[in-house]
């Protein structure tokens, strides 16, 4: 629990080396964007990703400023067990003219039990004067009484110099007065944080090389960045350049407003571009897997083209690109996928040339001759002018080229299928499907009703193939996506569908396209159980 010198100088030593400590703070800073909102059980999960990549620090939450996040530090203190990150918990100084002693935030900075204590700490002159309505003198003495307490009760302190940037422009001999009562009353880390997220990198730069000739050796200093400028992780690199040894952020970047400085990008570009150690050996490669599983606790889809870890961070579209890159593959891409657990990509679409669909062939292990690459390119190039847009449907992309390397599906043959939607007496809405199946010499007629076109053919069509192939119990849709394609025909307008699936082992996409609604569902329904029977290796 007590934070022994010996830990203290090894902290202070990484200031001169290469080392830069990671402090995720998405358990905090993150919870504050809009839409994302977090259960104890996904914030314990979440800890143990960022555990899993080895950060240095997780900042957990505020105890005592909500139930649930007291209720998170109960739980972890029994329930999580960190092997390389250290569980921060934070808050703030003592109030104006307030005691230690009996300040509420304090002791329940201590009642959390975590060996590490986050605190922030205005260093803008303005808003102590004007938010804090108390003196200069007060507003330094609430920094080192604060941190005193907290080190004298065997707590590592580190400090969230709050708006430090927009403090130091203003009032530097302010700004420096907080950080000095910081480090002489204990705390570890200075930790400057530009809160509004305006600073530019020139001015991180200079700002920091200026605390770092200050400070010298006596703390570590760290940034925190906001990305109100698109600038934070530009910012919190410019700080490491002049001396930061830590550097805070969020995974995927979220954050109150436009977000914090992005882990899963500066990690890499600290490491891969500026020769820094921010994880232990080999878990760079973690990166791209724990963005994706923090994005699916918390709902919140990661932004495809994000770097390094989006699904387009390595995907290559135009056909010039894919030949260079099939001649050498560095070609268009500035790092090796897999270093941040990533991978390749060849998207194929009507900008696509032979090299792009045979790099996808042998990614399927489709043997295809030159007549059959020109056939897939033909029919993309047809399709996609229809509507189709295989980018977004890997599965009916995967259909077309076996189709057009020969292969047929023998699985089933739909003779017809028609849907009738009623409005009873009570002025609700029900809808019936007769589907007519051949599933090989057998005739199989079957009726059901849903709450839905779709839901109402997908009901009927796996009625009639579950006795052949049992285990398409286990596809199901798990997305519909509707959009209209020429909004100028109002009601007539080309319609595309988008139907995501799952067998629980892989998800797939399959795309329909068609001015009936209807049909385009259909299409894209029944590519979607193809696609599951031809990749069940028990059939």
């Amino acid at each position: 629990m007590t934070t022994t010198e010996t830990n203290n100088k090894s902290q202070v030593a990484t200031q001169s080396g290469d080392m830069v400590e990671v402090f995720d703070t998405t358990l905090r800073d993150g919870m504050q964007v809009e839409g994302v909102s977090a259960t104890v059980e996904d914030k314990l999960r979440i800890a143990e990703q960022l555990d899993f990549l080895g950060v240095h620090y997780i900042e957990g939450g505020w105890p005592g400023a909500n139930p649930k996040d007291e209720e998170f530090f109960a739980r972890a203190a029994s329930e999580l067990t960190l092997s390389t990150s250290t569980l921060v918990a934070f808050g703030s100084t003592r109030r104006p003219r307030g005691k230690v002693d009996d300040d509420a935030t304090l002791r329940n900075l201590l009642a959390a039990n975590t060996s590490a204590v986050c605190i922030v700490a205005k260093s803008w002159d303005y808003h102590v004067t004007s938010a804090l309505q108390t003196t200069l003198e007060e507003g330094v003495a609430m920094v080192g009484d604060s941190v005193r307490f907290l080190h004298g009760n065997g707590r590592q302190v580190l400090v969230d110099l709050e708006h430090f940037f927009d403090g130091y422009k203003r009032n530097p001999e302010f700004a420096l007065q907080v950080a000095e009562a910081a480090v002489m009353n204990g705390a570890t880390h200075l930790v400057m944080c530009d809160t509004n997220g305006g600073s530019l990198p020139h001015e991180v730069h200079d700002i920091v090389t200026a605390v770092r000739a200050h400070v010298g050796s006596d703390a570590v200093l760290g940034i925190h960045c906001h990305d109100d400028t698109g600038c934070a992780v530009a910012n919190s690199m410019a700080a490491v350049r002049a001396g930061a040894r830590h550097v805070q952020g969020t995974l995927n970047g979220l954050g109150e407003r436009t977000g914090n400085t992005n882990l899963t990008t500066v990690i890499p570009n600290l490491e891969l571009k500026m020769g820094h150690t921010c994880l232990p050996t080999g878990n760079l490669s973690r990166l791209t897997s724990v963005s994706n599983h923090v994005a699916e606790v918390l709902n919140r889809p990661l932004n495809p083209q994000a770097p390094y870890v989006g699904t387009s961070a390595f995907a290559h579209k135009a056909g010039l690109h894919v030949s260079a890159i099939a001649r050498a593959k560095d070609a268009y891409e500035h790092v090796d996928p897999e270093v941040v657990g990533n991978g390749t990509r060849f998207v194929v679409s009507e900008m696509a040339g032979r090299a792009t669909i045979q790099m996808k062939a042998d990614e399927l292990g489709l043997p295809m001759d030159g007549p059959a690459v020109n056939q897939v390119i033909d029919d993309l190039k047809r399709l996609e002018h229809e509507g189709y847009h295989f980018e977004a449907a890997d599965a009916s992309l995967e259909l077309l080229m076996r189709r057009a390397a020969g292969w047929t599906q023998d699985f089933f043959r739909v003779e017809s299928m028609r849907v009738i939607t009623d409005e009873t007496t009570s002025g609700s809405f029900t809808t019936e499907a007769t589907v007519k199946v051949w599933v090989g010499d057998r005739r199989f007629v079957h009726v059901s009703e849903g709450n839905g076109p779709v839901n109402a053919i997908d009901t009927a069509l796996r009625a009639a193939l579950l006795g052949r192939f049992p285990r398409l119990a286990r596809v199901h849709l798990t997305d519909y996506k509707v959009r209209i394609l020429d909004g100028a025909t109002a009601t007539g307008a080309v319609t595309r569908v988008l139907i995501d699936a799952t067998n629980g082992d892989r998800t797939w996409t399959t795309i329909g396209v068609s001015p009936n609604i209807i049909e385009a569902s259909w299409r894209a329904l029944e590519e979607s159980l193809v696609y599951g029977l031809l990749h069940d290796t028990e059939l």
